[in-house]
């Protein structure tokens, strides 16, 4: 049995070893559920599919739910762990089993934490959105879900990144008419109707807002380009491919609009195709709050979209916090720094073991 109690980093190590690709969670699932009925006191245990939900109902004023994902990205010959001097090295160390490690351990080892805890370890989170145990339990079981804040044990480098970007993804279409390239008079050139918005992309000026003390910097970029029939021929359609990665204060409307208004008199066709909406700080609020001062202050924003963007639908200020470097996940090489993972199982026992009063005001 997995065991909680361990230092956190001997459990990352325990669970790195038990292979998880997405959709093959059932044996970590299995083993996680037997250690929290086993050795946690005063957590309502539940399973749901291949994810495990455990919560106190000590009657306090605030709820912190601890949120991981336990699948990872199909192994690369990198399991089993491996410890080299400060650095342990095995899929998923980063991504994300030292953060589930640190949530697992401390709810098996603060006895009267000064929050409620809900702990929820999900499958599904490296594939598409559709199968993501996490919105499996939203629809599911809703009422798990409920807290004052929530924070995902995503790689952060140990600091706290809150909130998150926006993204959204539109095909821009220019249509012209063909004709054979030595007589290119007769036709209608779409790939050349496409320089015009190249040219607005690449002189684009992203913005950049501050929102509760983080800064999120705004970007749209051309990521795909189509077009072209034959070597002698004029093309008479064409399209590029736009990411907006946009700050959380606008909706995905307004995103749109503005994408719209960037590339406005363009003789071009503009084709919503993906979207997911940010997710706001929520900084000032109390429990946040207190976790900020617990971080000491060490807050960023998040580039890029997470799970935090659910629960700030659901008006649920989240942050991702966790050890380990985002930029390690999924190499074949991937490694977390056990330092961060001590750094971060400290930080967070001084939040969920701390002051009521402090919490709430």
């Amino acid at each position: 049995m997995l065991d909680l109690h361990a230092d956190p980093i001997a459990l990352t190590a325990a669970l790195v070893d038990i292979p998880s690709e997405s959709r093959h969670e059932q044996r970590i699932a299995d083993e996680v559920e037997a250690a929290l009925r086993a050795q946690t006191s005063g957590y309502q245990v539940i399973r749901n599919g291949d994810a495990v939900l455990a919560r106190t109902n000590f009657g306090r004023p605030s709820r912190v739910l601890l949120a991981g994902h336990l699948d990872t990205v199909p192994a690369a010959d990198n399991v089993p762990s491996r410890l080299v001097g400060d650095e342990l090295f095995g899929c998923g160390t980063s991504d994300m089993k030292s953060g589930d490690a640190v949530f697992l351990h401390l709810a098996a080892t603060i006895a009267e934490p000064s929050h409620d805890i809900t702990l929820v370890m999900y499958d599904c989170e490296e594939i598409e959105s559709s199968a993501n145990g996490l919105g499996r339990i939203e629809r599911e079981l809703p009422d798990w879900l409920q807290a004052d804040v929530a924070i995902l044990g995503e790689p952060s480098g140990g600091f706290i990144e809150a909130g998150c970007q926006g993204t959204i993804r539109v095909m821009v279409r220019a249509a012209g008419m063909r004709a054979h390239s030595a007589r290119s008079w007769l036709g209608d050139n779409a790939i050349h109707k496409l320089g015009a918005v190249l040219d607005r992309l690449s002189s684009y000026e992203p913005r950049s807002v501050d929102i509760d003390g983080c800064t999120y910097r705004e970007g749209l970029s051309a990521v795909r380009i189509d077009g072209g029939v034959a070597g002698n021929v004029i093309p008479d359609a064409a399209s590029v491919t736009v990411n907006f990665r946009f700050a959380p204060d606008r909706s995905i409307e307004q995103a749109v609009a503005h994408v719209h208004e960037v590339l406005d008199g363009l003789d071009v066709d503009v084709e919503r195709t993906d979207a997911a909406a940010g997710a706001l700080p929520g900084l000032t609020q109390p429990a946040a709050a207190a976790l900020v001062r617990a971080a000491g202050g060490q807050v960023r924003a998040k580039y890029g979209w997470t799970d935090v963007a659910r629960f700030a639908a659901l008006g649920i200020p989240a942050v991702n916090y966790g050890p380990g470097d985002p930029n390690m996940a999924h190499r074949i090489d991937e490694r977390v720094d056990v330092r961060q993972i001590t750094a971060v199982s400290e930080m967070l026992r001084k939040y969920l073991d701390g002051n009521l009063v402090d919490a709430r005001h």
